[in-house]
């Protein structure tokens, strides 16, 4: 049996149009075979579907999900690959403004049907990284997933109108030392979800932004692991 996960670029109908997205299944014998497979929708930093995204996308597949990530960008630069600073993150940063908020979700709803069309995915969790963290969490309000978990989301303190909408789990992961996402901002969000079944928020106290991801310079090993282990756990309850 092979420990690599399957995958490939697909692509995914809406009703604006056709966008690429990347595929990520288990490893051949942990392969969907059945209805009923829990999926994640895997939504993506300013930078593109680019390498680290796909590696996330194959960790949660080597978990035994069925895994999709969809080109947020595809209208502005499709299949766009980024890295963390410098004219790259000025590209990522213009591209963010650029991205019509409802479009997206549209596009969110297109990737949960194809990835159940191509799958057989039951329950599906949005997952979600800084922008696609905020997207994931308005996923979430929309009723477009079953689940959600958004890691250092930015500006979900500022759609707080939309928690009162959330009828799902959502497990969100903040790191202490993001100045992007300060405290205050993290209570705002701890307080507008208060009360509501389901809802985990975790700060990880020496977690700066983007503290995921093994290619920027904010990466925190300990941090990463502890939350990617508590995701799991999240997911498999809730899916």
């Amino acid at each position: 049996m092979t420990a690599i996960p399957d995958s490939q670029w697909i692509r995914v109908e809406s009703a604006a149009g056709s966008f690429d997205a990347y595929l990520s299944l288990p490893p051949a014998g942990l392969k969907p075979g059945k209805p009923g497979t829990p999926g994640i929708v895997l939504l993506q930093e300013i930078f593109g579907v680019n390498e680290h995204i796909r590696a996330v996308a194959d960790q949660y597949a080597a978990d035994g999900y069925a895994v999709l990530a969809p080109d947020v960008f595809w209208r502005q630069a499709p299949r766009i690959e980024l890295g963390y600073d410098g004219d790259d993150m000025a590209r990522a940063m213009t591209l963010r403004k650029a991205v019509d908020v409802p479009a997206a979700l549209d596009d969110i709803a297109a990737t949960v049907q194809a990835l159940r069309q191509h799958t057989g995915a039951g329950k599906v969790a949005a997952v979600g990284y800084c922008f696609g963290g905020l997207l994931a969490y308005l996923s979430a309000a929309h009723g477009l997933v079953d689940a959600a978990v958004p890691y250092y989301g930015g500006g979900i303190q500022n759609e707080l109108q939309e928690a009162a909408n959330i009828r799902v789990p959502v497990q969100f992961h903040y790191g202490a030392l993001d100045a992007h996402i300060p405290p205050e901002a993290v209570q705002a969000v701890r307080e507008a979800l208060a009360g509501k079944p389901g809802a985990e928020i975790h700060v990880y106290p020496n977690a700066d932004h983007g503290f995921n991801c093994w290619a920027r310079a904010s990466y925190h090993q300990p941090s990463a692991a502890l939350a990617h282990g508590r995701a799991l756990a999240f997911l498999a309850q809730s899916l």
